[in-house]
């Protein structure tokens, strides 16, 4: 086994129990991998391999090694470069004046943090770098980073989130070889900056009470005391399980996934009328005119499509919350849009694997990137000090309660 090699295998043996700790594999990893092909770029040069007896007599050979600090995204990284007697060695992927990392690092993490597969990762590698690490190897790599996951799982949260959201996203896993669809449902919590934080990811194949329940109870043992409004789809259970956990919190329907489920099977000659009748309910600008509304929708619309007519009604006390509530709150909470936008971008990192092997393979090439996209996450979400204003007044006593808790 190759002297670079015998490092990473060594790396493994050691246990990652925080970020930090993943922070030095990803770059012993880079590290590594520099050093593996600047040994490459030597053997060529030479045109022999280390300890090779054709080497002999042949003109040159290796003469130790020498230091070169190199800055990167991960901070500095000292590498060994190898030395030829007669210094002719000129290497190519980290030149001899080079003191800092061009885009060879951001390519290597990005092919974690994007959710390539361990055999397209070793193809890449081999490809365009020329170094040989196999899909085994790069799997118990990554392995590693589960410690971390957890830890990220199970860390302090704040004592108040003024608004919450709640969506799923399906994947595809491989199980007793078959292939089923999971579901990771996402809470992304708004905090009393206004920025967004991904609270947590859980793994179910389906909903239930007692599910939504380990959730709510696992937030309030790390720390969450009090939710002012929670905003998800029409998910089964959960209502009465947050209800349970956090009795005052109000719950508000997302109205887009409402009207999809509404006109689902309503035929194309009707949807544009129906779709008008239907705005003039969610966009109404008091409740009272809203619950006029809907009695006249279905009045108009009852006796043909009763199963509308009945959805709203059914749901009508938690798709109504944000009608007390000023334009700026309106537009955040009538729909979970800031959680599905979440997904849109977790999909687009994740979309180069069709099928993951484990369970645990979607809860790391998930947790990569999320640390990817919350990045971007700098700016409160638009009017906050507006919508923490009115929340204050709605809400007047919680916030210190919470806050002191």
């Amino acid at each position: 086994m190759h002297e670079r090699e015998q490092e990473l295998v060594g790396l493994l043996s050691k246990q990652c129990t925080n970020m930090e700790d993943v922070h030095k594999l990803l770059k012993s990893l880079f590290k590594s991998t520099l050093e593996e092909m600047l040994e490459a770029e030597m053997d060529e040069h030479l045109g022999y391999q280390k300890h090779d007896l054709s080497g002999n007599n042949s003109g040159n050979s290796r003469n130790g090694y020498g230091k070169k600090t190199l800055q990167t995204e991960l901070g500095e990284t000292e590498l060994r470069v190898p030395r030829d007697r007669n210094g002719t060695f000129d290497p190519q992927v980290v030149e001899k004046r080079q003191t800092k990392s061009e885009d060879l690092e951001g390519r290597i993490i990005a092919m974690y943090a994007k959710g390539m597969s361990n055999r397209d990762i070793e193809d890449h590698l081999r490809d365009i770098y020329g170094v040989e690490a196999s899909a085994s190897l790069i799997s118990r790599i990554t392995d590693k980073i589960m410690p971390a996951v957890q830890e990220w799982q199970v860390r302090p949260l704040d004592g108040l989130y003024p608004i919450v959201f709640l969506d799923g996203i399906v994947f595809k896993v491989r199980k007793d070889a078959k292939i089923i669809n999971k579901c990771v449902y996402s809470v992304l919590g708004i905090n009393m900056d206004g920025r967004k934080e991904i609270l947590g990811i859980w793994m179910s194949e389906n909903e239930s009470a007692s599910f939504w329940l380990t959730i709510c109870n696992e937030l309030k043992n790390r720390g969450v005391q009090d939710i002012l409004i929670a905003c998800r789809d029409n998910l089964s259970g959960f209502s009465d399980a947050i209800a349970t956990v956090f009795p005052k919190t109000e719950q508000q329907l997302c109205v887009i996934h409402q009207i999809r489920n509404s006109t689902k099977y309503v035929p194309y000659k009707d949807i544009k009328a129906v779709m008008a009748d239907l705005k003039l309910v969610y966009g109404a600008l008091s409740l009272d005119d809203a619950e006029y509304r809907l009695e006249e929708f279905g009045e108009k619309w009852g006796k043909k499509y009763p199963q509308i007519v009945k959805s709203w009604e059914a749901n009508w006390t938690e798709l109504s919350t944000y009608f007390k509530y000023p334009e700026e709150d309106r537009r955040l909470i009538y729909t979970t849009n800031a959680v599905e936008g979440f997904h849109r971008m977790l999909r687009k990192y994740t979309k180069t694997k069709t099928i993951y092997p484990t369970d645990d393979a979607v809860k790391k090439s998930v947790f990569l990137s999320i640390h990817e996209i919350t990045k971007k996450w700098s700016m409160p979400v638009r009017d906050w000090g507006i919508i923490i204003g009115q929340l204050m007044i709605f809400f007047d006593g919680r916030f210190q309660r919470s806050l002191s808790a």
